[in-house]
């Protein structure tokens, strides 16, 4: 069982291994300096009972510009729409293949909505580091952005999708 918790010093991300270079070394050199600078809040799964990080997903804040989505989702919305960009999500290549992924994206979900009480924002969006993960965000309702790797989700889809 795994237990989910803001990143803090104390949490070993020096073995985590997710198979992806470019989001190890972030959650090793960039994700507590993020937060302190106010700049991207990282969560991590550790086992229940360890400080070793098995899984981690990071918010930041966003705008989408309304030229980005469909006439029928930017209709009657400002130039620049509010948005949570879930800017990083990754699991330990020891947990992969296990079904966990989605898990892991819906409690990051669950995450998005409770902040969006507080701070209203009308999509999640991703940036896709690859296809794979393209393809994942796709199967889990996520809607492409043509011309990007960007995707996003209407917050009241997922609201729908956990009730």
């Amino acid at each position: 069982m795994f237990v989910c918790q803001p990143l803090i010093r104390e949490h070993q991300t020096d073995s985590f291994s997710c198979g992806k270079e470019e989001l190890d070394s972030w959650l090793r050199r960039s994700a507590l300096h993020a937060r302190a600078n106010n700049t991207a809040a990282t969560f991590v799964w550790c086992e229940e009972g360890s400080t070793e990080v098995a899984a981690y997903y990071s918010f930041t804040s966003m705008t989408l510009e309304r030229e980005e989505l469909p006439e029928s989702l930017a209709r009657g919305s400002m130039h620049r729409i509010p948005a949570v960009l879930l800017a990083r999500l990754a699991l330990h290549t020891r947990y992969q293949g296990q079904g966990l992924g989605p898990v892991l994206l819906v409690d990051a979900f669950e995450r998005a909505l409770a902040g969006n009480q507080v701070f209203a924002v009308r999509f999640l969006a991703v940036d896709a580091l690859d296809e794979d993960a393209y393809t994942f965000y796709e199967k889990h309702g996520f809607r492409g952005i043509p011309g990007s790797m960007r995707l996003y989700r209407k917050m009241s889809d997922i609201a729908k999708t956990l009730e």
